[in-house]
């Protein structure tokens, strides 16, 4: 990207939990940010008088993919990063949850960026300064991830996916991935239980906190600008150091 023009950024689920995190902090360094969601926010989301734009649209359509990046591309003329931020999952087990259940979590959480990316793909490789696509991950793609076990397959599949881009359309288009581990946003309540429950996750963080959304916000930044040149097809974790071995609680050497 050049620091001589503004960026045109997408984000795809861009006003609530960590996707708001991405769009502020997208919107503090200038950027022109497009933010996309079924529905439009209750309230604008902006960063000292700069405004996202609001389009809406369900990116599990792939139609509705295409129409979304015709009209960025009218208003605009170009796109010069995709954040492919939208995703999630109800709690729910494998043998309970119905095949139905399964193929829409799949569809949210990997076919959609899929779709969306190739279509800005296609824009992007017509730019002369390319462009950039981050997926936002997770770490249950590479651990267990019970209750939400089609979300972690989903993720998992996204980073691979992440890696065959960034050498299917390198040099034009960087294509890299962020993974969170647990994120504070205004739904952990719904994955942690009540206070005490998110400070006893907290607990078992190095950092001894949950991630903000804008920690997820600002490696988005980074890799989207030119200090992130030659970065494609890589992850970065962003756990605040993982999560200590649950066998290290039961181990009885160095134990008084």
């Amino acid at each position: 990207m050049t620091a001589r023009t503004t960026q045109i950024v997408l984000i795809t689920g861009g006003a609530k939990g960590v996707g708001l995190g991405i769009s502020r902090s997208f919107l503090a360094r200038g950027a022109q940010v497009i933010i996309t969601a079924r529905n439009a926010p209750e309230n604008p989301v902006e960063v000292d008088g700069n405004q996202a734009e609001f389009i809406a649209a369900d990116i599990r359509d792939a139609e509705a993919c295409k129409a979304l990046l015709a009209d960025i591309a009218a208003r605009h003329g170009r796109l010069d990063v995709l954040i492919n931020n939208a995703g999630g999952s109800p709690f729910a087990m494998a043998d309970a949850a119905s095949p139905r259940f399964h193929e829409a979590i799949i569809r949210l959480n990997l076919l959609a960026p899929l779709n969306l990316a190739q279509g800005a793909n296609a824009l992007m490789q017509q730019q002369d300064h390319g462009g950039v696509i981050i997926n936002i991950g997770s770490v249950s793609a590479d651990r267990a991830s019970p209750g939400t076990a089609a979300y972690g397959a989903a993720k998992a599949g996204l980073l691979n996916l992440t890696q065959s881009l960034a050498v299917e359309w390198a040099p034009k288009v960087r294509v890299a991935a962020v993974s969170p581990g647990p994120v504070l946003t205004e739904q952990a309540h719904l994955h942690f239980g009540d206070e005490a429950g998110i400070a006893a996750v907290a607990s078992s963080i190095p950092m001894q906190r949950l991630a903000q959304p804008d920690d997820i916000g600002n490696a988005c930044v980074w890799l989207a600008s030119d200090q992130a040149a030659y970065v494609s097809g890589s992850n970065i974790v962003i756990n605040g150091g993982g999560e200590r071995p649950a066998f290290l609680d039961k181990a009885t050497v160095n134990k008084t």
